[in-house]
């Protein structure tokens, strides 16, 4: 249970950063509220996960999940660079986050 609650706030903390691009500073009230709401889920999610998870391998799977999905989404949405390389470091930090789940015990 405690990797479906880590999954599911590596999920709101990829919602959370993505709001920041479209609340404008905070100055657009709903992408504002949705700002706020993602990243209380998300730190709470993360909060009930490292009851049970190493704070170690939960942090980082939580940052990884987060940089991963935002540079993903930043392709997709916002047109940036999809270069060779910079799919190969996001494949390295996905490898990562296998490699940390596959080697818990939990």
């Amino acid at each position: 249970m405690a990797w479906v609650l880590l999954f599911s706030a590596g999920f709101a903390e990829i919602v959370f950063a993505l709001s920041l691009k479209y609340n404008q500073g905070f100055t657009k009230l709903w992408p504002s509220i949705g700002t706020m709401v993602s990243a209380v889920v998300s730190f709470y999610l993360l909060m009930m996960a490292i009851k049970t998870l190493p704070l170690g391998t939960a942090y980082a799977v939580w940052t990884g999940m987060g940089a991963v999905g935002v540079a993903l989404a930043g392709i997709v949405l916002f047109k940036e660079s999809a270069d060779l390389y910079r799919l190969v470091s996001l494949a390295l930090v996905v490898v990562g986050i296998i490699g940390l789940k596959l080697t818990d015990k939990n």
